[in-house]
């Protein structure tokens, strides 16, 4: 290795659990919302409640020995600190694997695919299948350093990934990911296209072809629709974080419970659940994620993701012509996720789609929600990579 890699472990002092826990007690709440649904955004009842078990039944302690079981390193990449997991896999042929999150997630929102991904004969699959995962932390994420200068964006992100796959003995690897996730690997196979056998993208991005609008298809009208519901009523957060976000960023660095609203409505209105989204993730493992927002303080230096890079991704669904990008690719497309593109529409930007499946359930969280089918997609699709 060229740089120096260390061993990061969690140790939250007992002081910092406790100031988390009088903010909690001591939050202002606002009046109860005039409506009796999410119009006006997410309910007081249900954020009161998170609030209350993160501050009085939240077993933190437990939850960091659990993490700290997942190995977890730093190192330096262009001026920055990176925080990283990294399991190597037990079996020789094991393919290396860049899995990268996105906003509001965290490297926790992968944690219960990384033991099948690592050592798939651990639970029924096959040797064939492992991979070597490397887990990094979005910069001004989690425990990566937050940037003191502007120009950490999705491009320069991607080459500290590649650096980085470098540092670990990996010069040929595969890349995966969701929501900002999407875009580092998509960029990585853009420019880095010698060193990256494959892309898997939940979803892939890619607008709209105009020569089909007069002829969608019924998926792809359901598709524009709910791309149009939420430009409309979803992205009030994106427009502000990828314009003010040290504005925000006051009220999510100071208060937990303007953190948590915040966070907790993403999980509600992307996830795939029948009305309680804690059927399908639990509050501890939520509570994990938020978590790794709190203790590092990187409300600002997370939503400043948006600011840095929305004109990368404005240009993918405005662009006449996108740029192509031709490493093979697989695409897997859960039913609550936005955008959600056809086939045809993704390959007027990816020139070489080998998978494709449109799943009955799971939405934008489909590590946490789905891990055994996101786990099986992952391994369907590199399968026909691998060298």
């Amino acid at each position: 290795m060229t740089a120096v890699v260390s061993r990061f472990t969690l140790a939250v002092p007992f002081a910092q659990l406790t100031d988390l826990s009088e903010r909690l007690d001591r939050t202002r709440w606002p009046e109860e919302e005039p409506v009796d649904d999410w119009s006006q955004g997410i309910p007081l009842r249900v954020v009161r409640d998170l609030c209350d078990y993160w501050a009085h039944r939240y077993n933190w302690r437990e939850r960091e020995r659990k993490l700290n079981a997942i190995p977890q390193f730093r190192t330096e990449i262009d001026g920055l600190g990176v925080h990283f997991v990294h399991m190597p896999s037990p079996h020789e042929n094991a393919l290396p694997l860049v899995l990268t999150h996105g906003w509001p997630g965290s490297v926790v929102e992968f944690r219960r695919v990384l033991a099948p991904l690592v050592d798939p004969t651990a639970f029924g699959g096959w040797a064939d299948d492992a991979f070597h995962v490397v887990c990094p932390s979005l910069p001004g994420f989690g425990f990566s350093d937050k940037p003191a200068a502007t120009g950490w964006n999705v491009a320069r992100t991607a080459r500290a990934w590649a650096e980085l796959m470098t540092r670990l003995g990996y010069p040929r690897f595969g890349a995966a990911g969701s929501d900002w996730g999407t875009s580092v690997s998509a960029s990585l196979g853009q420019q880095f296209p010698d060193r990256v056998v494959g892309l898997h993208l939940v979803p892939p991005l890619a607008a709209a072809d105009p020569a089909t609008l007069d002829e969608l298809t019924e998926p792809e009208a359901r598709a524009l629709a709910d791309l149009d519901r939420a430009n409309e009523r979803e992205s009030g957060y994106s427009g502000i974080q990828s314009t003010k976000p040290q504005t925000i960023g006051y009220g999510l660095v100071d208060s937990p419970s303007a953190l948590c609203a915040w966070i907790l409505e993403k999980f509600w209105a992307w996830s795939d659940h029948d009305g309680d989204l804690y059927d399908l993730i639990s509050r501890d493992d939520l509570l994990d994620n938020l978590m790794l927002y709190w203790l590092p303080g990187t409300g600002a230096s997370a939503a400043r993701q948006y600011w840095e890079s929305f004109d990368e991704i404005w240009h993918v669904f405005n662009d006449a012509v996108p740029d192509r990008i031709g490493v093979p690719v697989g695409a897997s497309i859960y039913p609550r996720e936005t955008p959600r593109p056809s086939r045809r529409w993704a390959e007027r930007r990816f020139s070489q789609i080998l998978y494709w499946n449109e799943l009955d359930r799971g939405g934008h969280f489909a590590a946490l929600e789905q891990p055994e089918v996101f786990v099986r997609e992952l391994a369907t699709f590199f399968r026909l990579v691998r060298e």
